[in-house]
């Protein structure tokens, strides 16, 4: 069965979020077309607790784009966002979520900040309460993001829509 992978496509990384990726809206339609073409959807979420300590606002006199020192390595720190139960943690409004099986959400963990859809920063701590090479079905496991990269030089955060394979689907290599 192919399953596709959408991660984090809510509102704090769309147009006017907190972290606005460039053009984001516009790859909501294509997901949306996507999801039928796949047996199983998988859907990850960011969800912080207030007071994340990647956020810029839990520590004195740092900015976004600041990095600090955490046990796991140093950690880029951001603007507030996808704080658990705001509108901007949402999926964005547009995006079909009926076939969505599993969400799975990262960056729970206070202390914790998550990039990966199955692993913490730490590389220690599972993110997924499911193991996905056991998820009954799955044969050919597809990604669609937005992504946010950034360049150490400068602490100058770059957004890019991440190059989307066959209109959309990226096979998953990495995370």
């Amino acid at each position: 069965m192919k399953t596709l992978l959408i991660v984090d496509l809510q509102n704090d990384f769309c147009e006017n979020g907190a972290l606005e990726v460039p053009e984001a809206n516009s790859i909501v339609p294509v997901v949306n077309r996507l999801i039928y073409s796949f047996d199983n959807i998988i859907q990850t979420q960011d969800w912080h607790p207030e007071g994340h300590h990647s956020f810029a606002s839990s520590h004195d006199s740092k900015e976004p784009d600041d990095t600090v020192e955490m046990d796991y390595g140093t950690q880029v720190l951001w603007p507030d966002h996808c704080v658990q139960g705001s509108e901007g943690a949402e999926f964005h409004p547009e995006l079909n979520t009926l076939k969505t099986q599993v969400i799975t959400r990262k960056g729970f963990r206070k202390e914790i900040d998550s990039y990966s859809a199955f692993y913490e920063n730490d590389n220690d701590n599972s993110i997924s309460k499911i193991e996905l090479s056991n998820y009954e079905g799955i044969e050919n496991l597809n990604k669609v993001n937005v992504k946010i990269f950034w360049k150490e030089t400068g602490n100058i955060r770059s957004f890019n829509l991440v190059t989307l394979f066959d209109e959309g689907v990226d096979n998953e290599e990495d995370n």
